[in-house]
């Protein structure tokens, strides 16, 4: 593994998870920031289309946006409240998803999941034959946590854990995530001035620190951890994981042609063990 280039590692990957965080999604008033998610359909768009990728979104932003629509300043602990926000707040991600798309001359499909779903064999093997179906299509699958009805024990707890477990569910190869950092820092950039970490080869108890200091935003409930805990996930199963921001003008152009941004996760395997 260690002798294959970063380049002909991303070559080989053909089908991609796209995990696009809060911060990404929504601006700092919480409204859906549709110039930034355009531009990332379009980029979506380009792989599908021009290289022959299947690509499954996953997305962040729906209680936040729904926070804004509402009026809300700050993020909800009360659980009907959080509910009710996902609720009015997916649709207007929706939306902007849906008409990108379209634009583009691509279709979508909205999927909710429920941790459940991960846990009950049949329910699994359903979910993966709908998202298999509806890729072999053309569609875009857009996927959510099932927020306006998912109780504490069904919950995810982050999109990230999603997105890796969809990663898994779909045999994919990449998991790009999204997020409102340029990448892994050295230290937690809020309180020291690190740069970031170019390659993870190994989850070293230097890296499993770094997901102890970095802390979630206000916005989002993940935080750094939670994007480690998904990047090795994945790794550990062959795939490569790049953590990356989200709001750069390419970065899913730029990650794809191998050029040096965000933090790359080598693959812990190769796919066949």
């Amino acid at each position: 593994m260690r002798t294959i280039d970063r380049m002909s590692l991303l070559s080989k990957c053909r089908r991609v998870v796209i995990k696009i965080g809060t911060q990404v999604a929504t601006t700092a008033d919480n409204r859906v920031d549709t110039s930034i998610l355009e531009n990332i359909v379009r980029q979506v768009a380009e792989l599908c289309r021009e290289n022959g990728h299947q690509v499954i979104l996953v997305t962040s932003g729906a209680v936040a946006a729904g926070m804004q629509v509402l009026g809300w300043k700050k993020r909800p602990t009360n659980m009907n409240y959080l509910q009710a926000a996902a609720s009015v707040g997916q649709s207007r991600l929706m939306r902007v998803y849906e008409r990108s798309f379209r634009d583009l001359g691509l279709n979508v499909g909205q999927v909710l999941l429920t941790r459940d779903i991960f846990r009950v064999p049949r329910r699994k093997a359903i979910a993966r034959q709908t998202l298999e179906t509806l890729l072999s299509f053309g569609v875009i699958p857009i996927i959510n946590e099932n927020d306006s009805v998912a109780i504490e024990e069904l919950k995810f707890g982050d999109n990230d854990t999603l997105a890796a477990l969809v990663a898994e569910l779909l045999q994919a190869d990449l998991l790009l995530i999204l997020t409102g950092v340029r990448g892994l820092y050295e230290h937690d950039p809020r309180r020291k001035k690190g740069k970031v970490i170019a390659e993870v080869r190994s989850f070293n108890k230097k890296i499993a620190q770094l997901g102890k200091n970095n802390q979630s935003s206000d916005k989002g409930i993940g935080g750094i951890a939670s994007k480690l805990r998904a990047a090795k996930y994945v790794t550990e199963r062959g795939m490569v994981c790049v953590i990356a921001w989200g709001k750069g003008s390419s970065t899913v152009r730029s990650v794809m042609a191998g050029k040096p941004v965000g933090t790359f996760f080598w693959p812990q395997k190769t796919k066949d063990g």
